[in-house]
């Protein structure tokens, strides 16, 4: 076993483990204050239960890695290397640089940077693609005129992760062109399009969300953009697993979250070409301001490449798939419960479970199913996309052995009453 799982033995372990870090970084503020370097106030009081002291929903994410779960749970040496960020100043340029280097390292691109989250890397890099490096035209945005500003989205890539992707796109000032329509576009259709003209990128999204099939693969994607000298930029949001493979495909910006697999604190991951990351970079002076990675994001994801790439991934893989079984296992003989094993669609390394439901053996479909577990406590979020086709999803990536055994029989006994 590896990675979260040797880390989080038990919830109160991995308690004891961020006490020790808050004490550390309380104990290095004590120091700063003595020496008038600090507020004068005792954090120590912030060391208790936040949901007790909050008021807040304890949650057993069975869902996956969502925004509004608030991404991940952060791995220790990955919250202690951004704790740290928090007792020192840093040259920002500089600190921007030195991650750079290591995303380039770590994924083959020729450089990278950190933004605040990947929605704002849409924004940026669609707004990098119209300026260039040209800081009039930095500082002119949101107002596009005079620019290539046509920004080209297959239609079944126009999904809603919490807001449109294509909001994120306009908000640079880009003017959004879809093609196709939702389950097909063509490459005649594409090609048709970057030869109009008047074209700055083109958008690729990658997600379970699309549409799957009657698109464009992104490979094909950048051969025909760079036919017409036009970017690619592709919205990777939970695809840093798959990072360096999306990299290879030629695409000029690729983005993904820090804080899904990655296990950081929250920040968006840019790796591309020299020239565009470096655009990118110069919206900071512009509309980039509202959305900056501040030192403990931009550290925090420094950390997450550094531990991804020691990491042991086959036996993080094989550590998924034993807490699939342990699933399998416990809800094997549920009666009225129809279980099969599904792949991550986009290729990432792990298996989620498929709960579908007899609603005339067990009274319960998958939409009351979701909502029953919703409403214990703790509440259970499940993973509830396909409710509508009659079933959900388990995904075990999140959850320690003890939730999984407390998700389990809470299914269990909904279903049977006892």
């Amino acid at each position: 076993m590896t990675g979260k799982t040797l880390i989080r033995k038990s919830t109160s372990d991995f308690a004891a483990g961020i006490i020790v870090l808050a004490e550390k970084v309380f104990d290095a503020m004590a120091v700063r204050y003595a020496s008038g370097n600090c507020c004068p106030i005792d954090l120590r009081f912030l060391i208790v239960d936040l949901h007790q002291r909050y008021g807040l929903t304890h949650v057993i994410n069975a869902c996956g890695k969502m925004t509004h779960l608030c991404g991940a749970i952060v791995l220790p040496e990955i919250a202690e290397a951004a704790a740290e960020s928090l007792r020192h100043f840093f040259l920002l340029e500089e600190l921007q640089a030195a991650a750079g280097r290591l995303i380039a390292k770590s994924t083959g691109a020729e450089s990278g940077c950190v933004t605040a989250c990947t929605a704002a890397g849409i924004t940026l890099g669609v707004a990098a693609s119209m300026t260039g490096n040209d800081i009039a035209k930095v500082l002119q945005l949101p107002d596009s005129s005079g620019m290539n500003r046509r920004v080209l989205i297959q239609k079944g890539h126009c999904i809603n992760y919490g807001n449109p992707v294509t909001q994120a796109i306009r908000l640079a000032g880009a003017e959004v062109t879809e093609l196709g329509v939702v389950n097909r576009c063509s490459i005649a259709e594409l090609r048709h399009e970057l030869a109009r003209g008047g074209v700055a990128s083109v958008v690729h999204v990658e997600s379970h969300h699309t549409v799957r099939y009657g698109w464009v693969e992104l490979p094909k994607v950048v051969e025909l953009a760079h036919e017409f000298d036009v970017q690619v930029i592709v919205d990777g949001a939970a695809q840093d697993q798959r990072l360096v493979e999306l990299v290879q495909t030629g695409a000029d910006l690729v983005l993904t979250s820090a804080h899904k697999y990655f296990c950081s604190t929250t920040a968006g991951i840019v790796a591309g070409r020299t020239e565009l990351v470096n655009a990118v970079s110069l919206q900071n002076r512009g509309i980039g301001r509202p959305m900056k990675a501040g030192k403990e994001a931009i550290i925090g994801a420094m950390a997450a490449i550094e531990y991804r790439l020691a990491q042991d991934m086959p036996a993080w893989s094989d550590e998924q798939d034993r807490k699939v079984q342990l699933i399998l296992d416990r809800l094997g003989t549920t009666a009225g419960l129809e279980l099969s094993v599904d792949p991550d669609p986009n290729g990432c390394p792990f298996s989620r479970v498929r709960l579908t439901p007899d609603q005339t053996i067990t009274g319960h479909s998958a939409s009351t199913i979701a909502d029953a577990l919703s409403r214990g406590d703790p509440t259970i979020v499940v993973r509830a996309h396909h409710v509508d086709e009659g079933y959900i999803h388990l995904d075990a990536v999140e959850m320690t052995d003890e939730e999984v055994q407390l998700v389990c029989a809470r299914v269990d006994q909904l279903l049977t009453g006892d």
